[in-house]
């Protein structure tokens, strides 16, 4: 089924500076939309997110340049490919580029066309986008076991001003036999019961950038997990067997000069001082995940980081370090650095280059989560069906605004849809 146009065009992104949207257009009428997201946080390993740079326009974020490659580049080169021949589609354009990090043409260029194309070819064959990408790529999941929310609670970092350190305090579900609807109604409730719990402890309840609470003026870095288990309990549910806590400390953004800086905490400690202060938590709270919790090339602490969660039975999630890329997923793999790896389309750029890292990790026997991006989130909800076509263990976004809850409100729908 052949491609017979690609169209781009700037839209808003959560963060109100721009991205790209492409709609594809195939030979039977059959139409895909996609919009990329961009993170505020991101890894230094990441496809390149073109910009302009132009600061008369967007203060320099705007995305002419990229969407001009895709017009006079992509375009023209990929009029009349076979839409049904993914990996050949992203491999095409990966060539084109001819870097690592598609800085040539833009990791969002691509990765525009890429699930823009994907969507259409699943409308062209009548079938759900997860379904495709299960065909396509023959990924063999259980469609029995479904991704759960793990929901951004508490933010701080780059997320948010004033607050914690670390990025991304969240709840996790992990009830065993409840079904993805009714653990999206238990922790959006606990996450209004937290709600009252800031505001009974004279905290702010307003939220930063992925629609989570970000208080400022907490007292540490520890202090989330006091406030969390409490809302779990006020909420009528049970700690460690129905709702557990998953944190995204993004440590890169907190090192510099061989030491980890706690602000917070006015802290300054080395990677073996921070192993036993995290050490510290999993012995306290229901902690099911934590994600990049030492810098992102910190290859010689992060094994001794993965003992530590083995022993507590806690996932430790690469995401900075591993950025959805097989090459470093493997290292990883190779040096005993982690249990789980996070999932972000445009860390990588192309469909094909995702699907490939989520099964070299379900072949080595790690869990997947899928994610949002904190900073220029869109309504698209491509990840979630990526999310349930790999057999991702979660999909982690936040509890509120629109391009969040648009994920959650997909993968509630999907349940349904193969339940009947």
């Amino acid at each position: 089924m052949k491609i017979v146009s690609l169209q781009a065009q700037e839209i808003l992104a959560s963060g109100g500076y721009p991205t790209i949207e492409v709609t594809a257009v195939l030979e039977d009428g059959a139409k895909g939309v996609a919009s990329v997201p961009y993170g505020a946080s991101a890894g230094s390993h990441e496809a390149t997110v073109m910009m302009d740079d132009d600061k008369s326009r967007w203060g320099g974020k705007g995305m002419l340049k990229a969407i001009a490659n895709i017009e006079t580049k992509l375009a023209p080169a990929l009029i009349g490919f076979d839409a049904y021949d993914q990996r050949g589609l992203d491999e095409k354009m990966i060539t084109m580029d001819g870097t690592p990090n598609k800085a040539n043409l833009g990791g969002n260029a691509i990765l525009a066309i890429s699930i823009a194309v994907a969507n259409a070819a699943a409308n062209s064959k009548k079938v759900e986008l997860f379904q495709h990408i299960i065909e396509t790529f023959q990924t063999g999941v259980d469609l029995n076991k479904l991704p759960q929310p793990m929901v951004v609670a508490i933010e701080g970092g780059k997320h948010a001003d004033e607050t914690t350190d670390l990025q991304e305090f969240c709840f996790s579900a992990i009830r065993q036999g409840s079904s993805t609807v009714e653990n999206v109604r238990m922790i959006m409730e606990t996450y209004h019961q937290l709600g009252k719990v800031l505001k009974a402890n004279k905290l702010s309840t307003n939220v930063g950038n992925e629609g989570a609470f970000a208080p400022n003026g907490i007292a540490s870095n520890e202090a989330p997990f006091a406030y969390m288990l409490e809302a779990i309990k006020n909420a009528g549910y049970v700690p460690g067997q129905d709702i557990g806590f998953s944190i995204d400390a993004a440590a890169s953004e907190f090192y510099s000069d061989g030491k980890y800086n706690l602000k917070v905490e006015k802290r300054s400690l080395t990677a073996d001082e921070l192993i036993a202060y995290y050490a510290t938590w999993m012995e306290k709270y229901p902690i099911a995940t934590m994600e990049d919790m030492l810098q992102e090339d910190d290859w010689a602490n992060w094994p001794k980081l993965k003992v530590i969660t083995d022993q507590h039975k806690v996932a430790l999630i690469g995401d900075d370090l591993t950025v959805t890329n097989v090459e470093r997923l493997q290292k990883a793999i190779d040096e005993k650095a982690i249990s789980a790896i996070l999932i972000k389309l445009n860390q990588i750029g192309t469909l094909t280059e995702t699907v490939d890292c989520c099964m070299l990790a379900n072949k080595n026997g790690l869990m997947t989560t899928t994610s949002h991006r904190g900073g220029g989130e869109t309504n698209d909800a491509t990840m979630v069906d990526v999310a349930v076509a790999v057999g991702s263990a979660f999909i982690k976004v936040g509890p509120t605004r629109g391009e969040r809850v648009a994920k959650y409100n997909r993968l509630m729908a999907i349940e349904r849809i193969v339940r009947k």
